[in-house]
């Protein structure tokens, strides 16, 4: 099921033994758009200390309480990569991370989370499994993946990206400006990014549309500046989205059937 990160922001988090905090961001990467650690504020816990935590330690949400369960222990938490949220994240911090926990590198090998799931120093990696499908969403001029698993990168090689942040950026369309980015809708099953929503008010009324990240075909990250491969006319035929309604499959289908493009749960969208 598709979830809207604006809400994940208020979701609380609970170890092993206690509470860890609440969601305070999410971060994605901008190769395969897709989540990869949940930026929790600890609150007093650990004096305000923000950290990271990845999907692959995420047990069955409880949706209803907006919570959402992870597979530590506080003391594991606590001990973890001291990772400063407020520059960007290196492939080096990363590779911390991920080694102490004992997660894959999600950027080596296939897959949208890596060559294998990893475990959580001696705990399962998740009480549920995240489904790893191919990669989603290829949208900015992403370099060809080597395979490798070695976390030798420069120090800038950052790839990460704040849903937070991100938020509020402008959509270019081929002929022109659309609107801005709304909020951001994710699959609960693999944590893809599997749309942006876009609010169109300032041409079109009360009026927002989906954009998913495959049909972009460039992002000025410096000037908040998204650019897709369609027409305005195009966008604003599409179907609407009501963040009201459930969005299902029948209507991602019927955007889709309009762009003429293959959606992304078929085979043919992964060739």
């Amino acid at each position: 099921m598709l979830r809207n990160v604006k809400e994940l922001r208020s979701y609380a988090l609970y170890a092993k033994d206690g509470v860890i905090g609440e969601v305070d961001d999410l971060y994605f990467d901008d190769e395969d758009w897709a989540v990869r650690y949940f930026v929790v504020d600890t609150g007093h816990w650990l004096s305000g200390r923000k950290v990271l935590i990845s999907p692959l330690a995420i047990g069955q949400p409880d949706w209803m309480g907006q919570q959402l369960p992870v597979t530590l222990t506080k003391a594991q938490v606590e001990h973890s990569p001291d990772i400063d949220t407020q520059k960007p994240v290196s492939r080096q911090h990363e590779a911390a991370y991920l080694q102490y926990y004992g997660y894959p590198y999600y950027w080596g090998g296939g897959g949208l989370w890596g060559a294998s799931t990893g475990t959580a120093q001696d705990e399962p990696t998740t009480g549920r499994t995240v489904k790893r499908r191919p990669t989603t969403g290829r949208a900015v001029k992403r370099r060809p993946k080597t395979g490798r698993t070695s976390a030798k990168k420069t120090a800038d090689d950052c790839h990460l990206r704040s849903c937070r942040a991100v938020i509020g950026h402008h959509i270019h369309a081929t002929d022109g400006e659309i609107g801005h980015v709304q909020d951001l809708l994710v699959d609960d099953a693999d944590w893809a990014i599997r749309y942006l929503v876009v609010n169109t008010s300032h041409w079109w009324g009360d009026h927002e549309v989906l954009i998913a990240p495959r049909w972009i075909e460039d992002v000025r990250w410096p000037e908040a500046v998204v650019s897709v491969g369609l027409t305005r006319q195009a966008i604003k035929d599409a179907p609407a989205y009501d963040a009201a309604a459930q969005l299902d499959r029948e209507h991602e289908q019927g955007m889709y059937v309009h762009y003429g493009r293959p959606g992304y749960w078929t085979s043919e969208a992964l060739d």
